[in-house]
């Protein structure tokens, strides 16, 4: 039995075996071969494994995500059956008496170096699919498994290094329990997905792949942070039990489903949830969400090899707004770049990616992708309450560009006869200290303010909030998070508009009474966070908040305030 610590990223317990999400070792040497024929033979039988592989994760994308993710497994089969790829790699076996995995991967190398070198995108990206078969192909050579969990067909705890969005994003949440991470933290995007999906998640373990072997019975501790590794059975026992009572808990929180949030002293918020995709809307509802406070568009263009049309996205936005039933539906437009990158955009590689080319910035510079998301939104609008966000935005030039492109696709769609809603709000997301402390001017021009902490607390702390070394200054409650949070509510109720916050600050129970008395208008927070959000702020007086609060932006440390808190209402 072993032990790790880590961070706890996603709530609940999962107990199940461990499926190691993880590149295996694909070298070999180049070897001289005396039967080439039957080192043919051991090539063909390869690909013909490969070939099967393909076509069940074809089949098996196809139902689970669609015709166009199952359009790539098809192009990788038809590399597979190319005969201007096949004969070469037979033909060097044959000629330089050299086994399969060396004339497999010389070969590859050769069609790949021409392929990248060409201007034709399409070409380009021939490029990569016969990377991806060759790696498939080797794999088999070699005897060794690649990972795919897509096709995983029992319960399982996902072990990996770390995990992409896009990963993440294709998890089958039937059969992945949980999971745990060797890096990350509670904002890193796949902790976020793990809350969207409700699977216990411990994030920052530094060594989890190095501790957990495929197939040892795991216990994730989303609660407390922990992963037990081949526990005892008097454990597993425990642990049972303290997944039964998280489930009573869960169970007493759901009664709250249809209720309003409203404070023990009579003060209405509005708790919304942060969705990813579509699929996700089930969950916010099932939940209780009275929004969607956070809409992530970029989950449309990833996981793919092309941008998504204009009619793709304005089918998504509509999905989701009527899906709501009025409801406000707040979506943050394309926010790619730092962790998040597309690779059919070939962004430049950055020394600072997270405060470099991404979100608005590259929006404004690439104005047809921009304009294009736009058009779908506002042909979207009529079906719903939209509220429209731009993400990083820091300066006031910024802002202005980015609405007079809205009042350009507007005018233009209007002109064309489409039918575009008269009430949707334009704001923008707080996350860069700087528009945070000019708030007061950002609010003269918005119809609203969305707080993003998770970036805005990295920036201010000048600490990666991915990198589990200096998790310890992701401090959401410190007085000087705290103090920028006041000032963007306070500017955004000077001019009459509203604050909301969609990091994950928002549903952090040491938070959310500091939250309730700093003034906040809109909590938006993942979806299982919700009710027990809910159950908490129903049992805070605001008046007692505003105090807490009040006493809080004086102190000097962030352990002082989260004392506090815990004195005020016995967390």
């Amino acid at each position: 039995m072993a032990f790790l610590q880590g961070i706890a990223a996603s709530n609940g317990i999962a107990i199940a075996k461990a499926y190691r999400l993880i590149e295996p070792d694909l070298s070999y040497s180049r070897q001289s071969i005396e039967n080439p024929s039957a080192e043919i033979e051991r090539f063909r039988t390869a690909l013909d494994q490969s070939k099967a592989e393909l076509s069940q994760i074809r089949d098996r994308a196809r139902v689970d995500l669609g015709e166009d993710k199952a359009a790539i497994f098809d192009a990788h089969l038809l590399v597979l059956s190319d005969p201007e790829l096949v004969s070469p790699i037979e033909e060097k076996i044959s000629n330089g008496k050299v086994n399969a995995e060396f004339a497999l991967e010389e070969t590859a190398g050769m069609f790949i170096s021409m392929f990248e070198q060409m201007d034709n995108e399409y070409m380009k990206e021939r490029a990569a699919d016969i990377r991806d078969v060759t790696k498939r192909v080797l794999a088999r050579l070699l005897g060794v498994q690649l990972p795919n969990p897509s096709m995983i067909a029992e319960e399982v705890i996902i072990v990996a290094g770390d995990l992409t969005p896009s990963d993440t994003a294709q998890l089958n949440r039937e059969f992945v329990k949980g999971f745990t991470t060797d890096i990350g933290g509670r904002t890193s995007h796949s902790a976020i997905m793990a809350r969207s999906m409700e699977i216990p998640a411990v994030v920052g373990t530094r060594t989890s792949t190095e501790e957990i072997r495929n197939g040892d019975l795991v216990i994730v501790d989303g609660l407390k942070g922990e992963v037990h590794i081949n526990p005892t059975p008097e454990l597993i026992k425990a642990y049972e039990q303290v997944k039964a009572d998280f489930e009573a808990q869960k169970a007493e929180w759901a009664k709250l489903i249809n209720e309003k949030t409203v404070t023990a002293d009579g003060h209405e918020v509005e708790i919304g949830a942060n969705i990813g995709t579509p699929k996700d809307l089930k969950g916010a509802l099932e939940n209780g969400a009275e929004a969607i406070g956070l809409y992530r568009t970029e989950f449309l263009y990833m996981g793919r090899d092309q941008m998504p049309s204009e009619d793709e996205q304005y089918e998504s936005y509509k999905a989701v707004l009527e899906g709501m039933e009025g409801k406000p539906v707040v979506v943050r437009t394309l926010d790619i770049g730092g962790d998040k990158e597309l690779p059919y955009l070939n962004l430049p590689e950055e020394m600072n990616p997270f405060l470099g080319y991404r979100a608005i910035r590259l929006c404004l510079d690439q104005k047809e992708i921009f304009r294009t998301q736009l058009r779908a939104l506002l042909r979207a609008s009529s079906f719903g309450n939209l509220k429209i966000m731009f993400p990083m935005i820091a300066t006031l030039d910024e802002f202005r560009e980015a609405k007079g492109m809205f009042e350009e696709e507007k005018e233009k769609l209007m002109s064309e006869g489409a039918t575009i809603s008269e009430r949707i709000e334009v704001g923008i997301m707080v996350e860069i200290p700087s528009t945070a402390v000019l708030a007061d001017q950002f609010a003269k021009e918005v119809d609203f303010f969305s707080i993003g902490t998770n970036d805005l607390i990295q920036y201010t702390m000048a600490a990666d909030r991915m990198n589990e070394r200096v998790s310890y200054l992701y401090q959401p409650y410190n007085p000087a998070i705290l103090r920028l949070v006041k000032m963007v509510i306070d500017a955004a109720h000077a001019e009459g508009k509203w604050a909301g916050m969609c990091g994950e600050m928002a549903g952090d129970v040491t938070a959310i009474p500091l939250l309730l008395g700093l003034g906040l208008d809109e909590f938006s927070m993942s979806a299982t966070s919700i009710l027990r959000a809910r159950s908490l702020l129903k049992k805070l007086n605001k008046s007692d908040m505003e105090k807490l609060a009040g006493e809080a932006l004086s102190m000097g440390t962030v352990d002082e305030v989260i004392q506090s808190v815990k004195n005020a209402i016995n967390l």
